[in-house]
């Protein structure tokens, strides 16, 4: 089977957050196939990892076999493959596979390949794969970066805040208190905020998500939440220490899951552009897999979306790249 023909097998198995069984059963067997030398690491029931070795690894290729919803089957045309997983991250994957592969075809060991579950829904499956022996020097860890080799990924951080007040009728609400005005104050003062920014990262960014609140137009509302996505360049723990600042006590802040900011090696050897990723990824909750790298085909403006693609003469190039990074990562050790 081509390149083409796995990406089409791994985008035609319905794999979204939390049914990855069938998928991990795809990719156990086709590596064993190859040659490889494969376990599994059941994170829940019936969800499990995927880790191959050809040797004792030094270096590993890894990404995640979970997908967002919804399932959307398989196409192709002549330049591009589309569907759910196309480039987030089944082709990305398929990349790998090949790379290691065509490097093992080369007399080249140590090298290993870790597919995981849970990405896209908190990243259990990089978790329990933390708590796995490896002697593995550096992870090159796959994600649609567009070719690029990615210098850096913001972290994130996810808060709700909640407000409260009394109701009354509306045609008296100087009887009542407006939970919503007071949620409204809230975000005007969050959006007119200075926010850290990073030589490399950038600025923070925010996302307002949710709003939601009240219970009747005529009734002065006494319940209204907010939910935000901050993409932080400092610690996340700098940032809700200012949205505590910010909201004092006219609300209440519940804290999310948090992902801190990660500087990235590069293969400078290797001739590619480099970028700066906003969004987050596995490498945090791998830190017992060695130094982490971040490439792979693909844009991110695509994945998540109704139209995800990748194409094909990216998938292509992807292959030499990921063994040309792993064959200089090697020599160097």
């Amino acid at each position: 089977m081509n390149i083409f023909e796995l990406t089409r097998e791994l985008i035609e198995i319905e794999s979204i957050s939390g049914n990855e069984g069938a998928v991990g059963r795809f990719v156990r067997d086709y590596l064993a196939d190859l040659g490889f030398e494969v376990e599994t690491q059941e994170v829940t029931p019936g969800r499990f990892n995927v880790i191959a070795r050809s040797g004792d690894p030094l270096v590993t290729f890894s990404s995640h076999i979970d997908t967002v919803p919804p399932f959307i089957p398989f196409s192709e045309d002549d330049e591009k493959i589309c569907g759910r997983g196309a480039c987030d991250a089944k082709g990305v994957i398929a990349a790998q596979v090949f790379a290691a592969a065509q490097l093992r075809a080369e007399g080249l060991t140590d090298i290993g390949l870790l597919y995981l579950v849970g990405e896209e829904d908190g990243s259990d499956g990089a978790r329990a794969a933390n708590t796995l022996h490896n002697r593995n020097r550096y992870l090159i860890n796959g994600e649609p970066t567009e070719s690029c080799q990615a210098l850096a990924t913001k972290g994130a951080l996810r808060v709700v805040i909640e407000t409260a007040g009394k109701t009354a009728h509306a045609a008296y609400p100087e009887l009542g208190e407006s939970a919503i005005e007071k949620l409204l104050d809230i975000l005007s003062d969050i959006r007119s905020a200075q926010w850290p920014a990073d030589a490399v990262l950038g600025p923070t960014t925010y996302n307002i998500g949710v709003i939601s609140g009240g219970r009747k137009a005529n009734v002065v509302p006494d319940i209204a939440a907010s939910e935000l996505m901050f993409r932080t360049v400092t610690p996340p723990d700098a940032v809700l220490q200012r949205i505590r600042e910010i909201v004092g006590d006219r609300g209440r802040i519940k804290q999310g899951f948090t992902i801190p900011p990660v500087h990235l090696r590069t293969v400078e050897s290797i001739d590619l552009p480099t970028s700066v990723v906003r969004f987050a990824t596995d490498i945090p909750s791998l830190t017992n897999w060695g130094e982490a790298l971040l490439f792979g085909p693909g844009s991110i403006h695509h994945a998540h979306t109704a139209h995800e693609m990748i194409l094909k003469a990216d998938l292509l190039r992807a292959v030499d790249t990921n063994a040309g990074m792993a064959r200089t990562l090697l020599a160097s050790l």
